[in-house]
């Protein structure tokens, strides 16, 4: 249980800063705007998706959280790191940069999958 709590947090905290504290820093850039315009998005999409990303974020990482509100979390996720793979492969073609938001999905998936170990055991009574 100690090793699921620590992958947990390590991977949970990845996606915490990668997703949450990077775009509330960065997105108002001029080099964030552009990665944006490049992918055919209009400009007020880079503003939700920073705020949906930064409410996610926090969502994940504070544990009082309700579970229901935390899969749902990690269902956004899912769709803005498999959007960002296809926006990419359409715009540029199978590039090293469109597999990059797989990488951070994998990384959610470690998260998610040790979330569901730490819960579940949280229910299972005690067997004597």
């Amino acid at each position: 249980m100690k090793s699921a709590k620590i992958i947990f947090w390590v991977s949970t905290t990845l996606i915490f800063l990668f997703e949450g504290v990077m775009p509330a820093l960065t997105s108002q850039t001029e080099m964030a705007k552009e990665g944006i315009r490049h992918l055919g998005y209009p400009d007020y999409f880079g503003v939700m998706l920073t705020v949906f990303k930064v409410l996610g974020a926090l969502v994940l990482i504070i544990p009082q959280i309700p579970a229901r509100v935390k899969e749902w979390a990690y269902a956004g996720f899912t769709f803005d790191f498999l959007s960002a793979f296809f926006s990419n492969w359409a715009v540029d073609g199978l590039k090293g940069a469109a597999f990059f938001p797989l990488i951070v999905l994998a990384v959610l998936i470690v998260s998610y999958i040790n979330y569901h170990k730490i819960n579940d055991s949280k229910l299972k009574p005690l067997s004597l």
